[in-house]
């Protein structure tokens, strides 16, 4: 009865906001938040530190496993019971990090953890997607910035301070109550949507796809640090290509495939979707390589080193309170090439010796590329899918969230591999391989603004016929849809 009570009090598009906005904020901030506790961890167990990132390397396995499937799971069993389900799993999963009581355990955690937060991203923002049409998205700015750009630059301080005043088993347990209360507000809040894909399951894409993101997510971890010719990172390197190369010629030619790569076909969304791989290159480049940069070269503390990205978290809040006013007069286009011009000569200069060993730089220089770089992420995001209708929401969210993942991951892995592979987390004097890595990143931003030059000219308008009113109650997010489909 409690529950009849408070359903019609919660405002459909206010209930997907919230929820969205928490889980994806627990997602978004374990991405990162565990790099500077990695030390500790290890020191904890009695383990070395390259076993250590095995942590890491899990959850970014799991995830890549989780993306291919999650746009065919959300339109065949509803968005919302698979996303609330994935989101129960990630809580729950969270508690189990933070009791872990060997390495083993909490590795195994992890990558439950991984595999629901390949699902919840995308799902995600089909809900969010579908219940705003394409000209009312620039609105939610301050939404995604949150999650996709705020949460990771975030989590490296968060996760210092965590580590050094509590413990490390603090960065997970964080997650419980705000898991918690995000799926309760999502049972009665969230309208479910079920699109129903046609045609059977694609069993074979899936085991070619599937595995062949797991494995070349899981060269691309452990390469840099293990070496490339290693038998495991070899041999996943290589069967993991192969798969894909598969994978990619069943998906063009099935008639119901998996993952509808000709989607990627589409000017913009093709041009979004390249240009989300580069940038989360370079953002998670970065994120990786400061931190290392000041414990390892420059001898701080885990805390320090996560405060040495804070200031980039302030540029990326400014970025969301300015987008949805530049993006309606300079359009996609005017608006992301300079940008991603800017934020590369940021972090060339982030590079340059003797301007990463003074503090109040480093500052500036990150509160810039959270300024101009969180602008590019942000309009790619919102302008990327103005030719998706609401049918093809979910599929073209996963892909979109496969090519941002493996970007972050080849952006990680290069930086690693120039640091100096098994050495990149030990006590090193010289900081000339930490300046090359910033370099590459650097590159890999500068050439997102040629991609980026393929974006519109203009800002997507709303129809002449369009109705802003907010949907009465009762009508819920049907009405939203509705209005989305019209627009």
């Amino acid at each position: 009865m409690s529950g009849l009570l408070i359903r019609p009090r919660i405002r459909p598009r206010v209930a997907v906001v919230l929820v969205y906005t928490a889980a994806m904020c627990m997602n978004g901030l374990d991405s990162t938040i565990v790099n500077p506790a990695l030390y500790t961890i290890a020191g904890d167990f009695g383990r070395p530190l390259s076993a250590a990132n095995t942590v890491e390397t899990a959850f970014l396995v799991a995830l890549a496993v989780g993306l291919p499937v999650a746009g065919w799971l959300g339109d065949r069993f509803g968005t919302k019971r698979v996303f609330l389900g994935s989101l129960t799993a990630f809580t729950v999963a969270s508690a189990v990090c933070g009791l872990a009581p060997d390495l083993n355990t909490l590795v195994v955690a992890r990558a439950v953890q991984g595999l629901a937060g390949g699902l919840l991203t995308p799902v995600g923002m089909t809900l969010l997607f579908r219940a705003f049409p394409p000209h009312e998205r620039m609105k939610l700015a301050k939404v995604l910035i949150v999650p996709t750009a705020l949460m990771p630059a975030l989590g490296p301080p968060l996760g210092g301070l965590l580590t050094e005043h509590l413990s490390w088993h603090w960065l997970f347990f964080v997650n419980v109550p705000i898991g918690t209360a995000a799926v309760l507000l999502g049972v009665f809040g969230l309208r479910e949507h079920v699109e129903g894909p046609e045609g059977k399951f694609d069993v074979l894409g899936f085991w070619l796809a599937t595995p062949a993101l797991g494995l070349l997510t899981y060269a691309l971890g452990f390469g840099p640090s293990q070496g490339w010719t290693r038998p495991a990172v070899a041999v996943s390197a290589a069967l993991g290509a192969v798969l894909l190369v598969a994978a990619v010629l069943h998906q063009v030619r099935a008639k119901t495939p998996l993952l509808r790569l000709r989607l990627l076909a589409d000017r913009v969304y093709g041009s979004a979707s390249a240009l989300a791989g580069v940038t989360a290159a370079g953002l998670m480049g970065v994120l990786f390589v400061f931190p290392l940069l000041y414990q390892a070269s420059l001898g701080a503390s885990a805390l320090d080193a996560g405060l040495s990205v804070f200031p980039e978290a302030v540029g990326l809040m400014l970025a969301s309170q300015v987008v949805d006013r530049l993006l309606p007069k300079l359009g996609p286009r005017l608006l992301t090439v300079p940008a991603l011009l800017v934020a590369a000569a940021v972090f060339a200069t982030l590079a340059i010796p003797g301007v990463a060993e003074n503090a109040w730089s480093v500052r500036g220089l990150m509160f810039l590329i959270g300024l101009v770089l969180g602008t590019a992420v942000l309009t790619v995001q919102i302008s990327g899918f103005e030719s998706i209708g609401p049918a093809d929401m979910g599929q073209a969210m996963g892909l979109f969230q496969i090519v941002r993942t493996l970007g972050g991951a080849l952006g990680i892995a290069a930086c690693a591999a120039v640091i100096g592979g098994g050495h990149v987390t030990e006590a090193a004097a010289d900081p000339g391989p930490y300046r090359t890595a910033v370099w590459v990143t650097a590159a890999l931003v500068a050439a997102g603004a040629l991609i980026a030059l393929r974006l519109p000219r203009e800002a997507p308008q709303p129809p002449p016929f369009d109705d802003e009113e907010e949907a009465p109650p009762g009508e819920g997010l049907a009405a939203d849809e509705a209005r989305a489909v019209k627009g």
